[in-house]
């Protein structure tokens, strides 16, 4: 009989190839699969030589090499691909095999798929999966969700792949029903786009407003990331601002200042509106990028408005302390915001999300693995049902310390003409959150004025509605109540 293998890989791209080669070394016996044979001889004859591989371009033979419960994981672009390969592997599976989507597909299409397969009598899991390349090969942050009966077939492999922290807890464990885990992941991503963006915003204060050389600035974000922001973002920060190209310079100045994207931060924003969610600093650091990438308009638009930034003269150490707290403030709203964003899509889609075991997840492997993340997991910890992050006495306490600088960050900032659209939407959040009474009885007198959308009325009790003839000229129709 010929062997079999404990997990079919197809995709063995960056991502692929290196999660393959992670399996294999963590005892796990992998057939993987390409459209072109020569990637997989480049591969089976390369990295793989000598270990624990087979390859095939052809699906059934894939299938056919696998010990059943069959476990195929697919490494490939979101959309169609996907759903073309899961009708290519359709006809060859039985009953209970599974399919593991751990791409960076949409979480409406996990969703979607979940469903579609329960009906064949097929089990799907789409698993968010964050490290990179480094994280892929030596142990990325994994977020399993989909048909729960399948966690425990691909829970030995997942968890074993996965990074493991100081404790010996594994970033990897089950996230939820249908869609969570690719939702969970894309939130991941969106608090990611905040922190590179806010980190960004950090370095140009830096350079522009102290006016610190790149290898100061190297030695400041080191220095920050042995505190309150060790996290992997400052540590590469550190690294990127010292690092010297072929001529002994600086690569940094020298790297174009349009920024890319590949789409998951723009849906983390589109979830939130979707969701009623202020996930204010993401959506500025999405935004952030799509005006990085008007190069030229800004160019030609700089030579019509004149900048002239004066750097500090003085207290610039002191600025540089305000600035770390500023940062550690800021970075905490837009966690605060991604977890808000969670917590209600778990009510809409019936998910029952671990908010602590999330934080757990993300604290080795992942891109935005902090040690911030502890304390978060500890506020969930302590209470399961935490309304907000901002709630938390550690939060608390932390806030009321570093809110100052924040304020005073923003402001030189402001007055100079710099632009920090994150550290000025964390502010702007946090002022939001903690004020007992906003503007918006005028917004809601305007829209009753001019469209009878009526409103609430502070001395009758939530939930009834008012509407009142501004004019003399209308009538008593009304139009249908807000959406909060």
């Amino acid at each position: 009989m010929s062997k079999l293998y404990d997990i079919g890989l197809i995709g063995i791209a960056v991502m692929g190839e290196n999660l393959a080669l992670n399996m294999e070394s963590k005892g796990f016996s992998v057939v993987v699969s390409s459209r072109k044979q020569d990637t997989i001889d480049a591969f089976l004859k390369g990295r793989a030589k000598g270990k624990n591989f087979a390859g095939t371009t052809d699906m059934k033979e894939l299938v056919s090499m696998l010990k059943k419960p069959r476990k195929v994981m697919l490494m490939i672009k979101a959309g169609n691909p996907v759903d073309q390969v899961i009708e290519q592997l359709i006809p060859l599976l039985d009953k209970g095999d599974v399919i593991i989507d751990g791409g960076n597909s949409n979480y409406n299409d996990t969703t979607r798929r979940s469903l579609y397969l329960r009906d064949k009598d097929l089990h799907y899991i789409g698993t968010g999966v964050s490290g990179g390349e480094e994280g892929a090969l030596t142990g990325p942050s994994i977020m399993p969700g989909g048909h729960k009966e399948a966690w425990p077939i691909v829970k030995p492999i997942l968890q074993a792949i996965a990074a493991k922290v100081n404790d010996g807890q594994v970033c990897c464990d089950w996230v939820g029903e249908d869609g969570a885990g690719h939702f969970v992941k894309m939130v991941h991503n969106g608090i990611e786009y905040g922190d590179m963006q806010l980190i960004s915003e950090s370095y140009h204060l830096l350079k522009s407003l102290v006016g610190l050389s790149n290898d100061q600035m190297a030695h400041v974000f080191k220095t920050w990331n042995q505190g309150e922001l060790d996290s992997y973002l400052i540590e590469i920060t550190s690294e990127i601002l010292a690092f010297k190209d072929e001529n002994n310079e600086a690569l940094i100045d020298k790297i174009l200042d349009a920024a890319g994207q590949k789409g998951t931060g723009k849906w983390t924003v589109n979830a939130a509106l979707d969701e009623g969610i202020p996930l204010t600093l993401i959506g500025e650091s999405v935004f952030s990028r799509f005006l990085s990438a008007l190069k030229e308009e800004r160019v030609v638009a700089s030579k019509h408005y004149k900048k002239e930034i004066k750097p500090l003269e003085n207290d610039q150490d002191i600025f540089i302390e305000d600035l770390r707290k500023a940062l550690y403030g800021a970075k905490i709203m837009s966690y605060t915001q991604g977890y808000e964003l969670m917590k209600a899509a778990a009510k809409t889609y019936d998910w029952t999300l671990n908010y602590g075991g999330i934080a757990l997840m993300w604290r080795g492997g992942c891109i935005i693995r902090s040690v911030l993340l502890d304390k978060i997991k500890n506020a969930f910890d302590k209470n399961p049902n935490l309304t907000n992050l901002l709630l938390d006495d550690y939060f608390k306490d932390t806030m009321n310390k570093v809110i100052p600088s924040l304020r005073k960050v923003v402001s030189k900032a402001v007055l100079q003409g710099i632009p920090v659209p994150t550290l000025s939407a964390a502010l702007a959040y946090f002022d939001g959150y903690t004020t007992d009474r906003l503007p918006a009885n005028l917004l809601q007198a305007q829209r009753d004025y001019f469209g009878a959308h009526t409103y609430e009325r502070t001395d009758k009790k939530r939930g009834e509605f008012f509407h009142t003839n501004w004019t003399g000229k209308g009538g008593t129709t009304t139009s249908t109540t807000y959406n909060k």
